[in-house]
């Protein structure tokens, strides 16, 4: 294999750089998921009530651990910085039992359920410590840096083995990451680059986290203490440092499955408003009550989007970006700022065109224009195009900051959760209520 040019590649001695087929990579996470099963297992008989409400128990907390990032395989396997979410996913699950189960057998079991998770982990991790001791579990590992930090954390993964981390090498210039991923079957990326991250890095990192490598950052000032929860840290050896979330995967599963239930429970509860409206409109404008446009609703997707028609068909609307006030009747004014009109996309968030909560739909002239010139524009079409998303619930849309915008989407897309999701709706919901009611925002 020659040397990628931009990586200073230079392997411990004895070791031999080759790539890692991905059917061969090591799967730790699923034997902690093993392990976890296991224990609530033997905490569901030690118990000693076996119902069809505990075996409901042991899925939950599953779904808890996993969603704290428990399961996820950390560099520093140390127990202590996890005992907090390890007993509030076996507690919490607990008092949903109350109604089914007496409080006595409820608590015994989530008593037995997080000691029999602590026993369960312990092993694990030394069982993991082990085998990373051993050369049977490793990770390829690659530092994204140049400085000091870089050279030192270096020389950290060569000295220890027990991290698990086999060093490929390093590189200085980022804009390879996700090539050398490919190449060397990496599994870990540790960036040590200080400064202010430039767009190019971020999207590097983006493109790499897609291939499935673990990121973790080293903060420039990492000798200062950070307010940030040790369970959320890893460690390299006394170097505090901070993993990048992983997109969302199988999550989106879930995410599309309340869509569907929530569209139709909207449109069986607004259908008669969304009538009534369009009603009016036909009455008054004496054309079709609903508009179309090709929206693009993501990476490679368009769907024709509905609309309330608020407007006489006019000129070319695929190609002009703000509508003139002008043009507007005060009845279409009002449904455009209260967002009324855009109730029939309940239709293509049912048709799986579109979610709920995401970023905007853009027509295709300006979605390739702003792709070629707004820097992150095209990160947005990481996730399913919304009916409404973070940057409306802020107050951007409309002829607003198409760079405040792209911010607010791109931040919900790297920290999405189903319970952002619900707060987005709700100030969404709340500001258009205000909107109606005249309030001013």
């Amino acid at each position: 294999m020659t040397r990628p040019e931009s990586a200073r590649l230079a392997d411990p001695p004895g070791l031999r750089r080759a790539a890692v087929p991905a059917r061969h990579r090591p799967a730790p996470g699923v034997a902690l998921a093993a392990a976890d099963l296991t224990a609530l297992a033997v905490a569901a008989a030690a118990a000693g009530h076996v119902s069809l409400a505990v075996a409901a128990y042991a899925p939950a907390v599953l779904v808890l651990l996993a969603a704290a990032g428990t399961q996820r395989l950390r560099i520093c396997m140390r127990l202590s910085d996890q005992v907090g979410r390890i007993l509030g996913a076996a507690l919490a699950p607990a008092a949903l039992l109350l109604p089914w189960l007496p409080a006595g057998h409820a608590w015994r079991l989530a008593a037995w359920s997080a000691g029999c998770l602590l026993v369960a982990r312990s092993l694990a991790y030394s069982c993991v410590r082990h085998a990373r001791r051993s050369g049977l579990l490793t990770e390829a590992a690659l530092v994204a840096g140049a400085g000091q930090t870089a050279v030192l954390v270096t020389r950290l993964l060569r000295e220890h083995p027990e991290l698990g981390l086999r060093l490929c090498g390093s590189v200085a210039q980022p804009a390879d990451l996700p090539r050398l991923i490919g190449e060397l079957g990496i599994r870990r990326v540790i960036v040590c680059l200080g400064g202010e991250a430039d767009a190019a890095l971020v999207y590097a990192l983006r493109a790499a986290r897609l291939q499935g490598a673990d990121i973790v950052l080293v903060p420039e000032l990492h000798e200062l203490g950070m307010a940030v929860p040790r369970a959320c840290l890893d460690e390299i050896c006394g170097i505090p440092v901070i993993p990048l979330r992983r997109p969302p995967g199988s999550w989106l599963a879930a995410k599309r499955a309340a869509d569907v239930a929530v569209a139709a429970a909207l449109l069986c509860l607004l259908g008669p408003v969304i009538l009534g409206l369009a009603a009016i409109i036909r009455v008054k404008s004496g054309g079709p009550a609903i508009f179309r446009q090709l929206r693009v609703t993501g990476a490679g997707r368009a769907a024709q989007i509905l609309k309330l028609r608020t407007l006489p068909p006019q000129g070319n609307s695929d190609t002009c970006w703000s509508v003139p006030v002008e043009s507007c009747t005060p009845f279409s004014r009002w449904l455009r700022v209260s967002h009324l009109d855009e109730l029939p996309q309940l239709v293509n968030v049912l048709c799986g065109h579109m979610s709920l909560v995401g970023p905007r739909p853009e027509r295709p002239y300006f979605a390739e224009r702003f792709g070629r010139t707004v820097p992150g524009y095209r990160d947005r079409d990481r996730m399913q195009a919304g009916l409404t998303g973070l940057a409306q619930a802020s107050g951007l849309h409309g002829d607003t900051s198409l760079t405040d915008r792209i911010r607010f989407d791109n931040q919900y897309i790297e920290y999405w959760s189903p319970w952002l999701d619900l707060v987005v709706l709700a100030r969404t919901a709340a500001r258009a209520a205000g909107s109606a009611l005249g309030r001013r925002q």
